[in-house]
C-alpha cells in the first residue's frame, strides 16, 4: 500500500479534494502542480511548466491540461474536470476511485467494468513528462482521446484568447508539435505508439475560472487554446506512454525510461523517507548551477534569505554534505552586491555566520572554511558600519538602525497598498542577536586561524560595545522579554517571535539568564502545534487565520500565521537550556507536519500555518524552509535521544 493515498468517498468530493495538490517537481526547476483530481485551481497550475532561459530564467506553463476522454462502444466518457464560474465541466472527478504518490503519482478512474489508471513521472534531468496509461480491467480494447490545452505563458500571469495564436501543429515522430508564438520554443507531444491519430480540431476554451485565485479576489479566468485531440486503441492489460516536452524525444526509449524511473523512485513508506524526497526536490540544478527552490509552484530559486535559512537542514541534515559549498557558492556569485551593499533584507547577509557555523559542527574543516569564506565574512561585516547602505548602519553604541520611510526592512515584510505591515524600523532584536553573532564569529576564526590581527583589533571593541548595550536597550525588565524592535518611541513590547535569535545563535548577546525568559514568554504565545506565532493572539492586531482576500492575508502573514521554519531554532534552544528532558514535547511539535502530509501540497510541507486552530496550511505547498526546518529538529531529535 502507498504511503500517501486517498478513496474514492474523498476523492469525488470536491470541498476536499480540490485542496490538496500534486507536486512533482525535477531538477531543473521544472514542474507539475494540479489538485488530485486534476483540476487546476490557480493559475499556477498545470501539467508541465519549466525554466525557459530565454525569457531570463523565468518560469512558464505551456500545458495546462491534458483532458481524457474514454470511448467505448460509440459512448465517450470525459475524464477531465474543470471550472467555469461555479460550474465544473466535465465532471470526471465522479470516475477517480484512486490516488496513490509514492512518489510516482497515480490516478485510477473505474467507468461501469473498465478501470484505467494513469501514473504521472517528470524526468529528474530534463524538462520531460510521462504520462502512462493503463486499462487494468474491461472490454479487450477502449479508445482513450486526448485534448491538450495549452497555455504558453508566465507562471503568474492568465493568457486570453488571442488572434496571433497559432493553433496549427506540425507532425514529429509519434505525435505532433505546437508552438503558439514564435517567441516560445516548441512543445512535443509523443506517444510510445505509433497507431496514434491526431484529429486538427483547434478551438478556444473560454473561461476556465481558478477557484482558488477567485477565493482571494485575484483575476481567476483564462482562456485556454486546444490545437484538436489525439486518440489511441488501448488494450487490456497494456499501456502506452504519452511524453511532453520542449525537445523531441525517441518514442522507442518512453516505456524503459518510465520504467527505470519508476524503480529507481523507490517506494516511500514512511515520513521520514517523504521528507528526504521532499528536501531532495527542493535543490535544483539548471544548467549546472545547483540552487536551492525556495518553495513550489510560485516562489524562486536562489533568493537570499531563504538558501541561507534553508542550506543546512537540505543539505548536511539530508545526508548533502557534498553540495553544501557549490550552492552557498552559487549564491554569493549572484548575490554578492546584497551581501555586501544593498538589500532591504538587513539581517540576511548576517545569517551567512549561522551557516558557516553549521557546517563547521558537522565535521567540515575550521581553517578551510575560514580561508575559503572569511573574505566574504568580513566584507559583510563591513558594511555595516557607517557610510556603506543606506537602509542600515551601526550606531555608535554599536548596535545596528535600519531604517527607509515606508520600507519593511526585514523578513516580515508585507504590504497592503504600498506601505508596510509591520515596518519594525529602529533596533531589530534578531537583527542585532545575529550582528553580534557574526561578529564573534569572525573574531573566533581570526583568533585561531587567520591571524589578521587588524582585524580582531578593529572588531573587539565593536563586539563588546554591542554586548554591553543589547540587553540595555532590548530587555524590559517589567514584563520580563526581550522588544521586538526599538525606535524613536521607545521599545515596542509586541510579542513575536524574532526574540528568540537573541537565544538562539551560537554567540548570544544576551545574559544566559535570560534564555528562559525568552522562552517561557514564547512557550506561553507563540508556539502552537504547527510552528511558532508571529504574533501573540493576546495582541489587537492578531490575524489568525490566513483566508480571505489579499487585504485579509496580508494582514495575517506576520500578524499570527504560523512559520514551522521557526521551529529549528526554537527546538534547538529548548534542548540547549531544558536538556534531554524536552524530547517528547519537541517531538510533538513535529508529528503534526507528518499528519499532515495529506493536506495542502500532498507529500510536502508548506510555508505557514493558521494561528489559530485546526492549524490549515497556506501559502507555497512545498517551503525550503519548512522542509529543512523539519530536517534540524529530525537530526536534534536523534542526538538528543542518544543523549
Amino acid at each position: 500500500m502507498a504511503f500517501l493515498k486517498f478513496n474514492k468517498a474523498e476523492l469525488v468530493n470536491l470541498s476536499y479534494s480540490l485542496k490538496r495538490e500534486i507536486i512533482c517537481a525535477n531538477k531543473t526547476g521544472a514542474y507539475c502542480n494540479t489538485s488530485i483530481v486534476t483540476c487546476n485551481t490557480r493559475r499556477y497550475h498545470g501539467l508541465l511548466a519549466l525554466t525557459l532561459d530565454r525569457f531570463g530564467g523565468d518560469r512558464f506553463l505551456m500545458l495546462s491540461s491534458l483532458d481524457e476522454s474514454i470511448i467505448v462502444e460509440g459512448k465517450r466518457f470525459n475524464l477531465g474536470i474543470h471550472c467555469y464560474g461555479e460550474v465544473y465541466e466535465p465532471r470526471g472527478h465522479k470516475y477517480v476511485v484512486d490516488f496513490e504518490a509514492d512518489p510516482v503519482t497515480s490516478i485510477t478512474y473505474k467507468i461501469g467494468n473498465i478501470v484505467i489508471r494513469k501514473s504521472l513521472i517528470l524526468c529528474p534531468e530534463e524538462d520531460r513528462l510521462f504520462i502512462k496509461y493503463e486499462l487494468l480491467e474491461g472490454p479487450s480494447q477502449v479508445t482513450v482521446s486526448l485534448r491538450p490545452l495549452l497555455a504558453f505563458r508566465n507562471i503568474h500571469e492568465l493568457t486570453h484568447a488571442n488572434p496571433d495564436a497559432n493553433p496549427q501543429g506540425k507532425p514529429c515522430v509519434n505525435g505532433q508539435s505546437f508552438r503558439l508564438y514564435e517567441s516560445y520554443p516548441d512543445l512535443y507531444i509523443q506517444f510510445s505508439d505509433a497507431k496514434e491519430k491526431f484529429v486538427d480540431e483547434a478551438y478556444w476554451n473560454y473561461g476556465v475560472t481558478y477557484s482558488d485565485e477567485y477565493r482571494r479576489g485575484f483575476d481567476c479566468k483564462e482562456d485556454l487554446l486546444s490545437p484538436g485531440y489525439f486518440e489511441v486503441k488501448l488494450r487490456k492489460g497494456r499501456s502506452f506512454i504519452v511524453s511532453v516536452s520542449t525537445s523531441e524525444g525517441d518514442p522507442k526509449t518512453f516505456a524503459p525510461t518510465f520504467k527505470t524511473l519508476a524503480r529507481q523512485s523507490g517506494e516511500i513508506s514512511d515520513a521520514h523517507q517523504q521528507l528526504l524526497h521532499c528536501a531532495d526536490t527542493l535543490i535544483t540544478h539548471h544548467n549546472g548551477i545547483r540552487k536551492i527552490q525556495a518553495g513550489y509552484s510560485w516562489l524562486y530559486a536562489g533568493l537570499l534569505r531563504e538558501t541561507l535559512i534553508s542550506l543546512p537542514g537540505l543539505t548536511l541534515c539530508a545526508g548533502k554534505a557534498d553540495e553544501f559549498e557549490e550552492i552557498l557558492d552559487n549564491l554569493i556569485a549572484d548575490n554578492y552586491q546584497r551581501l555586501t551593499s544593498r538589500t532591504t533584507q538587513v539581517e540576511a547577509p548576517l545569517y551567512m555566520a549561522v551557516v558557516l557555523q553549521y557546517y563547521i559542527d558537522h565535521g567540515a574543516d575550521a581553517k578551510k572554511v575560514w580561508k575559503k569564506y572569511g573574505k566574504i565574512q568580513k566584507e559583510i561585516l563591513e558594511s555595516y558600519l557607517p557610510g556603506v547602505r543606506r537602509e542600515v548602519t551601526m550606531h555608535p553604541n554599536g548596535l545596528l538602525w535600519a531604517q527607509m520611510d515606508g520600507v519593511a526592512l526585514s523578513w516580515m515584510n508585507a504590504y497592503i497598498n504600498g506601505r508596510a505591515v509591520t515596518e519594525r524600523a529602529g533596533y531589530q532584536v534578531e537583527t542585532n542577536a545575529l550582528w553580534y553573532n557574526a561578529i564573534c564569529f569572525a573574531l573566533e576564526m581570526e583568533k585561531g586561524r587567520g591571524g589578521d590581527k587588524a582585524f580582531v583589533a578593529k572588531w573587539t571593541p565593536i563586539a563588546q560595545l554591542v554586548k554591553d548595550n543589547y540587553t540595555k536597550v532590548f530587555f524590559n525588565e517589567r514584563l520580563g522579554y526581550l522588544a521586538d524592535y526599538v525606535d524613536d518611541n521607545g521599545q515596542n513590547m509586541e510579542v513575536r517571535p524574532n526574540q528568540l535569535c537573541a537565544v538562539w545563535v551560537k554567540h548570544s548577546p544576551v545574559e544566559e539568564e535570560l534564555a528562559p525568559m525568552v522562552l517561557r514568554v514564547i512557550d506561553r504565545e507563540l508556539v502552537t502545534a504547527r510552528g511558532l506565532r508571529t504574533l501573540s493572539p493576546r495582541d489587537a492586531k492578531y490575524r489568525g487565520v490566513y483566508e480571505g482576500s489579499q487585504l485579509d492575508r496580508d494582514l495575517a502573514y506576520h500578524q499570527g500565521s504560523t512559520r514551522p521554519f521557526l521551529l529549528a531554532p526554537y527546538i534547538d534552544t529548548c534542548f540547549r537550556v531544558k536538556g534531554p528532558a524536552f524530547w517528547k514535547r519537541a517531538q510533538w511539535l513535529v508529528e503534526g507536519f507528518y499528519e499532515d502530509l495529506n493536506k495542502h501540497g500532498v507529500g510536502a510541507f508548506a510555508e505557514l500555518y493558521d494561528g489559530d486552530p485546526p492549524f490549515e496550511p497556506h501559502g507555497a505547498v512545498s517551503s525550503a524552509m519548512s522542509t529543512s526546518a523539519l530536517l534540524v529538529v529530525d537530526e536534534l531529535l536523534k542526538q538528543y535521544k542518544e543523549a
